[in-house]
């Protein structure tokens, strides 16, 4: 009898301990199956934000390329939108529980936006540069107007005046040459530490050309067809109109040859290639050089 007692007990632990286990089991496993749930819930949720970021991107490129005028440019930007479009129909499909992949378009979004910068500083350049231009084109267009309206009134006069500089009294610039400096006035060669360009020339003789106080201009043109000019407002008259100049110099000739030199200080990035720098005395174009920028 008491042997059956103790089998019995046995049997009873025996259960109980199954049953333990088993609840122990079933709990762990319902604990696992709410962190799963939460992880993905949290996978779906940053999957949603990756396509809100997405179509954030593809609507500022619209926003860009409804704005500028520059087609280039503009074609530039849908290339980037439809990349980005594409990308962004690829992440609708992809499971949120594609770490990898998901990652991966993270990254891939991460890029497109450091494009996107790069375009957006490119495009607040242009803006800036056309602000410039438009400013630059009413003052000339203003001191044009003014100056044709100071011809007008002076045609009668000079009708009977004798014209007397002509071509034959012309000055003429030669033995051009440019040399570069660096922060500390000298010479060097490499593109990095150029602070200053230094133009060496010569006006030559030439006694037909009224003596006394006289004033050289210097118009840099860049490989790209712009004008180096500090201010909109440094314009001379040229032709019947008002053109900008990069530099000038007041001198005085008395007909005999003249060395010389005049200086452009350096504040941008110099453009790599063929510039051209043509002098003006007197109204007259009296040289044309062009010289080069290599890095």
């Amino acid at each position: 009898m008491k042997k059956n007692n103790l089998i019995l007990i046995l049997l009873s632990v025996v259960v109980l301990l199954l049953i333990g286990t088993t609840i122990f089991f079933v709990q762990r496993n319902k604990q696992k199956d709410a962190e799963m749930a939460e992880i993905v819930e949290m996978m779906n949720f940053e999957k949603e934000q990756l396509e809100k970021d997405y179509s954030d991107l593809a609507l500022e490129y619209d926003t860009y390329s409804s704005t500028i005028r520059n087609d280039s440019l503009v074609q530039l930007l849908q290339n980037e939108k439809i990349k980005v479009q594409q990308l962004l129909q690829e992440l609708r499909i992809t499971k949120a529980t594609n770490a990898k992949r998901i990652a991966e378009l993270k990254k891939e979004l991460a890029t497109l936006r450091t494009v996107m910068a790069q375009y957006v500083h490119q495009i607040d350049s242009l803006s800036a540069a056309n602000k410039v231009l438009r400013v630059e084109n009413v003052e000339v267009k203003r001191k044009y107007e003014a100056a044709n309206e100071t011809v007008k009134q002076l045609s009668k006069e000079k009708e009977n005046l004798t014209e007397v500089v002509t071509r034959a009294s012309m000055l003429d610039i030669s033995d051009f040459s440019m040399i570069t400096l660096d922060s500390r006035n000298r010479k060097t060669s490499r593109y990095s530490k150029i602070n200053t360009l230094q133009f060496n020339y010569t006006i030559q003789k030439n006694i037909t050309c009224p003596p006394g106080m006289k004033t050289l201009y210097l118009r840099l043109t860049r490989p790209d067809g712009e004008v180096m000019t500090k201010n909109p407002d440094d314009v001379f008259l040229y032709e019947n109109r008002y053109i900008a100049y990069s530099a000038k110099k007041d001198f005085e000739y008395a007909g005999e040859t003249l060395s010389d030199v005049i200086y452009w200080k350096v504040d941008e990035i110099l453009q790599i290639g063929t510039y051209r720098a043509d002098f003006f005395v007197d109204g007259f174009r009296i040289g044309s050089f062009t010289f080069e920028i290599k890095k």
